[in-house]
């Protein structure tokens, strides 16, 4: 798969965004209401969305991995 840099790069931000909105809809739908101060909500929504963005470009970095080495497969034989 041959891409320029700037699809690449398109792609690339394209695939973080999507994985984080994947991981911030999965994180609010856990109930962490039992283990937030009261008053603190806002500090916990900051929390779970600093934890959406590791987790979901963790996530996306591997999904992009995949479909580069997917594309470099050609070059084996």
């Amino acid at each position: 798969m041959m891409l320029s840099i700037g699809q690449w790069a398109l792609i690339s931000i394209f695939s973080h965004f999507l994985f984080v909105y994947f991981t911030w809809r999965v994180l609010i739908s856990i109930n962490i209401d039992p283990i937030i101060r009261k008053g603190r909500v806002t500090e916990a929504r900051i929390l779970m969305f600093f934890l959406a963005v590791a987790v979901g470009s963790g996530v996306s970095r591997f999904f992009l991995d995949i479909l580069q080495w997917s594309g470099e497969l050609v070059y084996l034989f």
